[in-house]
C-alpha cells in the first residue's frame, strides 16, 4: 500500500472510525461480489458511514486522493452496477447504516428515509401509520430505498402507481466533491429550474451519492381481490387486460403473466407451491384489485370484468383468492420463478420493455427468432403486462450443457435487443446498466441521447470517480 493510500485510509478512520473502514480481505468479501455471483471487484476498503455527515466526508477525502466510489445499498442488483471493478483504486461505499425514519408526515402522505432503510421496514412504517408504499419487488426484504432510486426501480404495483421516480419528491445528494444537495422538499409542484431530482434518480450512482428521500404514501386500500386466470396466449390476455382496466380503472393495481413454463419450473422446483389449475394451460395472469370502498364493491368489479372477459372468449378458466393466504399463494407463484430459474440452472436474462400493445407481437416474433438460431431452446416470460415490462429469459435446449449455450450469450442478446428496438423498446425496463449492459448500452442509444449523457456525466463528476465503469 503507498503512502498515498495509508494517508487516504487516515482521512477515513477519522471521519467514519477505524471499525467503519474495513481493509481485511475477510470483512470486505461480502461487499465485492454481486448478488448473481457473476461480477466479482477489488477494493482498498469498504466503508460504512452512519450520517450523509460522514458520506461527505468519505466522498471528500475521495475527491482529494482521486479515489473511485462505488455506492453500495443491499446488494441485490442484477447488473453489477454497485460492484466494483479490478485494477484500480476505488471503495465501495455502503449505505446500510443511513438506515434511519426521518419523518412521517400523514396529512402530506410522505415518509422521509435514509437511503439504507430496507424497503420491507419501509412498507411496515407506512402501514403503521395508516399509509400505503407501493413499491413492491422480490428483494424488498434486503433492498434498500438508495438502491431502487438509483436503479428507478419498478415491481408490481407500476401500473397504478409508477416507477420510483414517481414515488419520490425529493432527495438529498452527496456530489463527487463531497458537498451535499438538500433538496428534501415534500412538494408535488415546483417549477424552479432544472429537476436535479430527476438527474440522480436512475443514474445508478455515478452523478453523486443519494442519501435521503422524500416518497409518497397513498391511503391503505380498505380491500383487495387478487386472481389467476388461465388465457391462450398473450394477445389474449392484452385483451384481458383492456377489460380489466376498462371496467376496474385505477382500481387495478397488478396485472402479471407468467407463461406454462414458468409454472412448470416454480411446481417442478417448489412442489408445496400448489397450481390452481387442474390442467396445464398457456399463459397465465394474476391480476390484483385495490379498492377504498370495501371487499364486496372490488368483488363485484371484479365478477363483472372476468363475466364480460369470458363473454367474449378470452380467458379460458379463472381462480379468485378467497382468503389473504391464498392471495399470498398466487403472488407466490410469481415470485418463484426467479428463483426456479436458479434452481434449474444458468440461463440469458434480459429486462425489457416494449410498449403494452406489441408485447404479443415482440414475443412471438422473438421466440421465432430465437428458435431459428438455437433450435429448442426455451423461453421463460414473465413479468408486468400492465407496463409492458417482461422478463424475457432464454433457457438452453434439454440435454445442452448451460456453460455452452451461455457462450452464445452475446448472440442471444442480439438477437433480443434487436428484437426489442424494432418493437420500439428499452433493453432495460427496472434492472438498470450496471456493467451488464454498458456495451450494449452504446449500441442502441443513439448519438445524441449518448453525447447529453456523457456531457451531464462530465459536468457533475469531471474526475470520472462515481462508480466508474458503469452505465457509460
Amino acid at each position: 500500500m503507498t503512502s498515498s493510500q495509508d494517508s487516504f485510509l487516515a482521512l477515513c478512520r477519522a471521519a467514519l472510525g477505524p471499525q467503519h473502514v474495513l481493509t481485511e480481505a475477510a470483512d470486505k468479501a461480502p461487499y465485492l461480489t454481486d448478488w448473481r455471483k457473476r461480477y466479482s471487484g477489488e477494493a482498498l476498503a469498504v466503508l460504512r458511514p452512519g450520517t450523509t455527515e460522514e458520506v461527505a466526508a468519505a466522498v471528500h477525502a475521495c475527491h482529494a486522493h482521486k479515489v473511485a466510489v462505488v455506492p453500495q445499498g443491499g446488494n441485490t442488483g442484477l447488473c453489477g452496477g454497485a460492484t466494483p471493478a479490478a485494477g484500480r483504486d476505488a471503495v465501495v461505499l455502503s449505505l446500510q447504516r443511513l438506515n434511519r425514519i426521518r419523518q412521517v408526515d400523514p396529512l402530506n402522505n410522505t415518509i422521509t428515509v435514509e437511503a439504507g432503510v430496507v424497503l420491507q421496514h419501509l412498507q411496515d412504517v407506512a402501514r403503521e401509520h395508516g399509509r400505503l408504499f407501493p413499491l413492491s419487488l422480490a428483494a424488498e426484504g434486503s433492498c434498500t430505498i438508495g438502491g431502487n432510486l438509483s436503479t428507478n426501480a419498478g415491481g408490481t404495483a407500476v401500473l397504478r402507481y409508477g416507477n420510483t421516480r414517481e414515488l419520490c419528491l425529493g432527495l438529498e445528494v452527496v456530489t463527487p466533491t463531497g458537498d451535499t444537495w438538500h433538496g428534501l422538499r415534500g412538494l408535488r409542484k415546483d417549477n424552479t429550474g432544472y429537476d436535479l431530482r430527476d438527474l440522480y434518480i436512475g443514474a445508478e450512482g455515478t452523478l453523486g451519492i443519494i442519501t435521503a428521500a422524500v416518497m409518497k404514501l397513498f391511503p391503505l386500500p380498505r380491500a383487495s381481490v387478487t386472481a389467476l386466470a388461465a388465457v391462450q396466449s398473450p394477445r389474449a390476455a392484452l385483451a384481458l387486460l383492456a377489460i380489466a382496466q376498462s371496467h376496474a380503472g385505477a382500481m387495478l393495481t397488478g396485472f402479471e403473466l407468467m407463461s406454462a413454463r414458468c409454472m412448470a419450473l416454480v411446481t417442478q422446483h417448489y412442489p408445496q407451491l400448489r397450481y390452481p389449475f387442474a390442467d396445464i394451460h398457456p399463459q397465465l395472469v394474476l391480476m390484483e384489485l385495490s379498492d377504498s370502498e370495501g371487499e364486496a364493491h372490488a368483488r363485484g368489479i371484479f365478477e363483472t370484468l372476468m363475466n364480460a372477459a369470458f363473454d367474449a372468449g378470452v380467458v379460458l378458466d379463472a381462480v379468485v383468492a378467497e382468503s389473504v393466504q391464498q392471495s399470498r399463494d398466487f403472488w407466490n407463484l410469481r415470485e418463484h420463478i426467479p428463483l426456479a430459474q436458479v434452481e434449474d440452472g444458468k440461463n440469458i436474462k434480459h429486462d425489457i420493455a416494449v410498449p403494452v400493445s406489441r408485447v404479443a407481437d415482440f414475443i412471438e416474433t422473438t421466440d421465432a427468432l430465437l428458435q431459428n438460431a438455437f433450435p429448442g431452446a426455451r423461453m421463460v416470460t414473465f413479468g408486468h403486462l400492465g407496463d409492458g415490462n417482461l422478463h424475457y429469459n432464454v433457457s438452453p435446449p434439454e440435454g445442452v450443457d448451460h456453460d455452452a449455450f451461455l457462450a452464445s450469450q452475446d448472440q442471444v442478446n442480439r438477437i433480443v435487443h434487436d428484437s426489442v428496438r424494432s418493437h420500439c423498446g428499452s433493453i432495460s425496463a427496472e434492472h438498470g446498466v450496471g456493467q451488464l449492459k454498458r456495451e450494449a448500452l452504446q449500441h442502441y442509444k443513439s448519438e445524441v441521447e449518448l453525447a447529453l449523457m456523457r456531457a451531464i456525466k462530465g459536468a457533475l463528476d469531471p474526475l470520472g470517480l462515481m462508480n466508474p465503469g458503469k452505465v457509460l
